[in-house]
């Protein structure tokens, strides 16, 4: 049991060499790779989700047997691992740290951005990113960045994971929730504005959530937004600015 343990917590694709493999040898299947493996994989993840997908379904996707992928990956869980990075590497975006005529908020701005809209735009993300040691080369590089850019905050040494951990486990939340919501109202039918104001019209006339919305009708309409997507926007946007806000005032406690 303790044996197993250990295995799993150093387990990677990235770890084992299996990343760098392109193939067994002869016999592979013609016009067959890893890159369109896992392009698939990402493809299909984001159509159907987490949930449906299975090497078989890959494979009748890729239009080949099942023992056909296994000539590029061992496992699912290798593929996944792949997908999860390959997924990271939209990030493309990312500020200099180096750039000393930067501000640090805005790089942590964008980078918080950019994360978030990473989750929305796939939702079996976030699963996967709390399953899996996360440390293949695009996720690297973000991590890097993002380290970096904390660095320049002036907090102490002590206090640079918890300000990592303060904002990006807030984005981590944030948008796998959105992106779960987007999903549900996927799966209905419904533009995300006609879920919503179908939802608030059910929740207003429901004896247990009736006193909640009317004491909150207020706070909404003071938050202010049109749509769906912008409502979100500006909560996110304020709640980032709280936590640049934390930063400041530790720094400044010293």
């Amino acid at each position: 049991m303790a044996e197993t343990a250990r295995g799993a917590a150093h387990h990677s694709v990235w770890l084992d060499g299996k990343a760098r493999r392109r193939g067994r040898g002869g016999g592979q299947p013609s016009g067959l790779d890893r890159d369109r493996i896992t392009e698939v994989t990402v493809r299909l993840l984001d159509a159907e989700g987490l949930a449906k997908f299975s090497m078989r379904r890959l494979a009748a996707e890729l239009n080949v047997t099942a023992m056909s992928v296994y000539w590029y990956v061992d496992t699912k869980d290798d593929l996944l691992e792949l997908a999860l990075d390959t997924a990271f590497g939209e990030l493309t975006e990312l500020p200099d740290p180096a750039d000393e005529d930067a501000d640090w908020r805005d790089q942590l701005r964008a980078l918080a951005t950019q994360y978030r809209e990473l989750l929305v735009r796939h939702p079996w993300l976030s699963p996967l990113a709390g399953r899996y040691l996360n440390i293949g080369p695009n996720s690297v590089v973000f991590s890097r960045t993002v380290q970096r850019v904390v660095l320049r905050t002036g907090l102490p040494a002590h206090g640079i994971t918890g300000a990592i951990s303060a904002v990006f486990q807030f984005v981590y939340g944030y948008g796998t929730i959105e992106g779960h919501f987007f999903a549900r109202v996927a799966d209905t039918g419904l533009s995300p504005d006609e879920y919503f104001r179908q939802a608030m019209t059910a929740t207003a006339g429901a004896p247990q959530t009736a006193e909640i919305i009317e004491e909150s009708k207020n706070l909404m309409a003071a938050r202010g937004g049109d749509t769906v997507e912008e409502m979100m926007s500006r909560d996110f946007t304020f709640a980032l600015d709280l936590l640049v806000a934390g930063i400041e005032a530790m720094v400044r406690r010293g």
